[in-house]
């Protein structure tokens, strides 16, 4: 099987590739997937994972361990010497040996079978926060931790250090309303005096350069007398 999903988006995005020779389980989580939000290609042949990830990069794997051809330890090594990718490995096999070794040649989690599919959708996002990535192809918006960068619908938001601390705490928990003190708390770690006001202030520059790219849709949203929330829709 070789198959792929919201393939409009995925190159702005990042993919969610799923390894699993399973066809119906496969088809199952790209389904899930897809309705959370994210883009996804399935392959079942182990031989082809590794070539597929070196051209495309994915911004995540859910790597089965039984797989026809190349079984997913080998792989996750293979992928290992070239690529820190995030790897969730999925797998029929609960013997603990089997999860240690897992963990050691690099897999950032992993899940035993039999296993709700939101399940699967709740991990990949834990492990992409952890990573330092936050994504959302309703936006298009991603954030890069480890470089401090934002991009929005594939353009670049030439963001502060402040900036990209406030838009990747408030986009990790789309929906909830932060109050002011809360926000400077998080983006300033030493115990610094400010005003409560200059988080209004790097809110109004963090919208205008949100705008600048799509002035018709709002992330950031003030809730009066409480404060701030992300919301893509």
């Amino acid at each position: 099987m070789d198959q792929n999903r919201n393939t409009g988006t995925w190159l702005m995005n990042g993919i969610i590739l799923i390894v699993e020779d399973e066809v119906k389980l496969a088809a199952v989580l790209a389904d899930y997937l897809c309705q959370a939000g994210f883009a996804t290609h399935c392959l079942s042949d182990g031989l082809a994972v590794v070539p597929w990830v070196q051209e495309w990069q994915p911004q995540l794997i859910l790597l089965d361990l039984m797989l026809p051809g190349k079984g997913g330890l080998d792989i996750c090594r293979e992928i290992r010497a070239f690529s820190s990718t995030p790897i969730i490995m999925t797998t029929a096999r609960v013997e603990e040996i089997d999860r240690l070794i897992g963990l050691e040649i690099g897999a950032d989690d992993y899940i035993c079978k039999p296993f709700s599919p939101r399940e699967v959708v709740a991990r990949v996002k834990a492990v992409l926060r952890r990573n330092g990535t936050v994504q959302s192809s309703r936006t298009d918006i991603t954030l890069d931790e480890t470089r401090y960068q934002a991009t929005l619908q594939g353009h670049k938001l030439d963001l502060t250090a402040v900036e990209f601390k406030l838009l990747q705490f408030l986009a990790a928990n789309p929906g909830r309303i932060y109050g002011r003190e809360i926000l400077m708390d998080h983006i300033y770690s030493d115990d610094r005096i400010v005003a409560d006001r200059t988080i209004d202030s790097h809110i109004k520059k963090l919208r205008k350069k949100i705008a600048a790219v799509n002035p018709r849709q709002e992330l950031i949203h003030s809730v009066y007398g409480v404060g701030y929330k992300y919301e893509s829709e």
